[in-house]
């Protein structure tokens, strides 16, 4: 079930990177911010395990601003063997954005309707976290080195007047049932008017997805749930 009442947030910040993956060597930007980043942060602000994000769209508030940067990044993953830095560095070129604004708008979503959690406590959730600048997580803009600020709209913000073909763009990552990842495009995209809309086949696909939950029994899940019954009595 999909709550009617829209949200709606104001992300900012200074430099993002939204990575194509079809650019794998050296990283190269959208030229606005994805479904999944917007997911992304919205999950930062306020995840719970009962209900996912539907993102509506995305409006953009900056004119798009590309800047190239070069950095160091290590040829190697993380794993029980240390990296030697000087071993495995790269300096790769990174095609990135600057100055950027948006509006992202969407709605809570439950898979199984209940009348104790009810769609409205999370939406008063939400809005009082952005309010008082609460979050699980700093949200960052595609890479976690670009940090976020976030706020409410003032409702004085106007998309920019342009047209941006984009062609294919990734919109999510999908979960199957054995939490097997595959990512999800959709096609012909375009920004039109400053305005991302985002399908409601892939929203409808996405609110399948079994993204991975943590244990209940887990120490950071009991710290999580106590912080919620916490926050939930000040709805009440």
């Amino acid at each position: 079930m999909i709550d009617n009442e829209i949200l709606r947030v104001k992300v900012t910040g200074e430099f993002a990177c939204f990575t194509r993956p079809d650019l794998k060597v050296e990283r190269m930007t959208y030229p606005c911010m994805t479904p999944s980043a917007a997911r992304g942060v919205l999950d930062s602000i306020l995840w719970k395990p009962e209900f996912q994000w539907w993102i509506h769209r995305i409006v953009v508030l900056n004119p798009v601003k590309f800047f190239s940067v070069r950095r160091n990044e290590i040829n190697a993953k993380q794993g029980k063997t240390p990296i030697l830095i000087e071993e495995r560095r790269a300096q790769r070129n990174s095609i990135i954005l600057k100055d950027v604004a948006y509006i992202i708008e969407a709605s809570v979503f439950q898979k199984n309707f209940n009348p104790v959690n009810h769609l409205k406590k999370y939406t008063e959730m939400f809005r009082r976290r952005v309010k008082k600048g609460q979050c699980w997580r700093r949200p960052f803009l595609g890479t976690r080195e670009f940090a976020a600020e976030f706020c409410a709209p003032d409702g004085t913000e106007q998309p920019i007047r342009e047209t941006i073909p984009i062609g294919s763009m990734l919109f999510d990552i999908f979960f199957d049932e054995k939490g097997n990842p595959s990512p999800l495009f959709f096609y012909d995209v375009a920004v039109v008017d400053g305005i991302l809309m985002c399908p409601k086949s892939e929203n409808e696909k996405m609110m399948l997805s079994s993204h991975f939950q943590p244990e209940m029994d887990s120490k950071v899940s009991s710290v999580i749930y106590g912080f919620n019954q916490k926050e939930e009595m000040e709805v009440l």
